[in-house]
């Protein structure tokens, strides 16, 4: 079976590519793959890191406004529609699937121009641009919430696959992450994470927070600050004369390697809104606070949250509502009612499908030629 995938920008669209192709390759022994993205995209480093063979189009995004530049994009992606076709003749796939950026666009164009079987994933509740243009022409849409299927016109297109997680954020233990992170077993874990990039809403919140439950008996704070935030936010808590390294129930780190056994640890978890990151909340069954970065497209995060929130999985608190007061009174609240905390922790669960990535492999095959 041959295989080009196509997606690019951010981990978010990344990842969840890489998910889907070892999805595949667990059914399919003789798989070749090829992927399509950018030579600035972060996919230009992680995909030929992961071992897949890698090919670029040049694209980029329209403006949102009348301007010399949009001519300028056109022009480019006409061209990339071009280039994406020769790729794909001369690699002759049985699907090409696309799973967000705007690298999609040309790719899964030129592949529907050349009637190959083609598939889009869609992991927000508000549907990017891009998908939404190239829902008109693709076979099947895996979309990760039911709620984005109404964006869609042709219905038949469209199933519920969830968002695909990595394999390791299910076969973690709780065990292996207690030893792994250096965590106290008899005290509730709350993981506070604003992406790998860290968030500096969350972050500057957090200092107050830190003050706040410094050296409590009955929960620890884990919490990953990105790169970039890491030496401000320590600075800050050694000015205010915390000692993290006495409280015994602080660790802050600037990047989590092992993320997936921090989740099997988490009791609460404080993020972003992203579709990635609440996939695998909910997968783990974890109860969470979130603050939904407020400069996504279509201000998709807070649908997103808006979701896990009228499940019962989450508490929401705007970015611009958000301070260390606020963040504290519903930490209190949680850690304060176990009873409802455990309520969040099994909706959160019902939400979560693990086995996405298998749905959408399962579906590829189907469609595959």
């Amino acid at each position: 079976m041959r295989i080009i995938m196509s997606g690019g920008g951010t981990g978010g669209h990344i990842y969840p590519a890489i998910t889907i192709l070892k999805a595949i390759q667990q059914q399919v022994k003789d798989c070749e793959v090829l992927f399509i993205g950018t030579e600035h995209g972060l996919e230009a480093d992680i995909i030929p890191k992961e071992g897949f063979a890698f090919q670029t189009i040049e694209v980029r995004g329209f403006e949102r406004r009348l301007s010399m530049k949009n001519v300028h994009t056109i022009t480019k992606t006409i061209g990339s529609v071009w280039k994406s076709r020769r790729i794909i003749r001369k690699f002759k796939p049985d699907i090409v699937i696309g799973t967000g950026g705007y690298v999609c666009g040309p790719v899964l164009l030129a592949a529907s121009l050349l009637k190959v079987p083609t598939m889009i994933q869609e992991q927000n509740v508000i549907p990017g641009i891009t998908n939404k243009i190239l829902s008109r022409f693709v076979n099947k849409i895996a979309v990760g919430y039911e709620e984005a299927s109404k964006f869609f016109t042709d219905q038949n297109k469209v199933f519920v696959s969830g968002n695909p997680i990595r394999q390791e954020v299910m076969t973690a233990t709780r065990e292996e992450g207690i030893l792994a992170l250096g965590l106290d077993p008899d005290k509730r874990t709350i993981l506070i994470s604003g992406g790998s990039r860290g968030a500096r809403s969350i972050n500057r919140a957090m200092i107050e927070v830190h003050r706040h439950f410094a050296g409590r008996k009955d929960i620890q704070l884990l919490h990953v600050t990105g790169q970039s935030e890491y030496n401000d936010i320590v600075g800050n808590l050694k000015q205010s004369c915390i000692d993290i390294t006495k409280a015994g129930n602080i660790i802050i780190k600037p990047y989590l390697y092992n993320m997936p056994q921090a989740l099997a640890v988490a009791d609460i978890a404080v993020f972003r809104a992203g579709a990635i990151g609440l996939a695998e909340l909910t997968a783990r069954g974890i109860a969470s606070i979130l603050v939904p970065y407020p400069f996504a497209a279509e201000n998709h995060q807070e649908f997103n949250a808006r979701v896990m929130e009228k499940q019962g999985a989450a508490e929401v608190i705007r970015d611009a509502e958000l301070n260390g007061a606020r963040l504290i009174e519903v930490i209190n609240e949680l850690v304060n009612s176990p009873e409802r905390l455990a309520a969040m922790a099994i909706a959160s669960k019902k939400i979560g499908r693990p086995e996405a990535a298998h749905s959408i492999a399962d579906m590829a095959l189907t469609i595959s030629r």
